[in-house]
């Protein structure tokens, strides 16, 4: 088996790391500078069975575990973290959602067209006013007979505007009380359900994020997932597993920009010689090298836990707090670098010293991550 999963990430690799070199390379500045969300890229990687990587081969997805997973994510952050975002989104959220807790009409209805990227899938929690702050939530989600009534705002939703179908975590209790939520499929189309504001943001900006609201949106008591009051439970399993998929997008990060950095450090001349020659270059790329490794062997523990089926909530916290800080740090010290020449459009370390701050926000920021690290050591 092992051999097996070391045979498919090397597979899987090759195939994302040629595909990106086609299809993705090419555009990334011109899709940062627009902030364009290339949908019809998602479609193509839904045709290679990225976009239902975990979804089981009856569902039509590719039927893989985590470990795969998040080699094809690294591979596509080494590139374009918006890509690696947003595919990790449509995956680990709102895909693997419907899977672990729909029943099986959902999952025979949605995860088919999920798996193949014929859809786009999001997902929302966070909320303008509650972040961490789930519990407190205020999109509720009246019943009324067969039918439920939905009401408020999510924002920072990837895919908010473009997807086709999302998982919407609705209060259908009373606020900071227990088993307060439950989740619901909701799709475009459904009255009362729009889209507002596209954020214009620092970093990521070829991965969309933009308000979903809902105004008297009604929807049969069919699109509900699970039971009533279970939906942060479901959340916080959601998370465990999209926390190792943001570990895997800061650990592509960091190496896309250390091996720009790597590489520019040994074809720039100062004084005569590369600055990789310099000490002071040399323990920045030792400090980096390491720190990146380490990176690695903690989101792949968290993702052979996961695969194995046991508690990742811990790891893939850890997993997702080092990986997310290695990122920041690199891409600083790749700018760093590349001097001032880093500081400009023309050389890509730029757009990854922006993007990578994200890592440190989204799915729990850093201090959350920590919160629940320190939990799970006391419990």
């Amino acid at each position: 088996m092992v051999a097996e999963v070391v045979e498919n990430q090397e597979l899987i690799a090759q195939t994302v790391r040629d595909f990106a070199a086609r299809h993705i390379q090419p555009h990334v500045r011109r899709w940062d500078e627009e902030q364009y969300f290339p949908i019809d890229v998602f479609h193509q990687l839904g045709e290679l069975g990225l976009m239902g990587v975990l979804v089981p081969a009856e569902y039509g997805g590719a039927g893989l575990q985590y470990q795969e997973y998040v080699t094809a994510i690294v591979e596509l952050a080494k590139v374009d973290g918006s890509i690696g975002l947003s595919m990790a989104a449509h995956n680990s959220l709102c895909t693997n959602h419907i899977l672990m807790f729909g029943n099986e009409d959902q999952k025979q209805q949605y995860l088919p067209r999920l798996a193949t990227g014929e859809w786009i899938g999001a997902w929302g929690l966070t909320e303008p006013n509650t972040g961490s702050d789930a519990g407190n939530m205020r999109t509720t989600a009246v019943r009324d007979g067969d039918h439920w009534v939905l009401n408020g705002a999510k924002n920072f939703i990837t895919h908010g505007k473009s997807g086709n179908v999302a998982v919407v975590i609705a209060r259908t209790g009373e606020p900071n009380t227990s088993r307060n939520a439950t989740a619901f499929v909701v799709e475009r189309g459904t009255p009362g359900f729009s889209a507002g504001k596209k954020e214009d943001k620092l970093g990521m900006r070829a991965s969309e994020t933009a308000e979903m609201i809902f105004q008297d949106c009604r929807i049969p008591d069919s699109q509900r997932l699970g039971e009533v009051g279970e939906g942060f439970v479901q959340s916080l399993k959601i998370l465990d597993g999209g926390r190792i998929s943001i570990a895997a997008l800061s650990l592509g990060l960091a190496i896309g920009a250390f091996e720009h950095a790597l590489a520019y450090a040994q074809e720039r001349q100062q004084f005569g010689q590369a600055i990789a020659r310099f000490q002071a270059i040399q323990f920045k790329l030792a400090d980096l090298a390491t720190e990146i490794e380490a990176a690695k062997l903690l989101t792949y523990q968290a993702a052979a836990l996961k695969d194995a089926g046991k508690p990742v909530t811990k790891e893939s916290a850890m997993a997702k707090l080092y990986a997310s800080e290695v990122a920041v740090k690199t891409a600083n010290e790749a700018v760093q670098i590349f001097g001032g020449y880093g500081f400009t459009k023309d050389f890509p370390v730029e757009r990854y010293y922006r993007d990578a701050k994200l890592c440190t926000i989204g799915e729990g920021t850093s201090e959350i991550q920590r919160l629940v690290i320190s939990r799970q050591l006391l419990s």
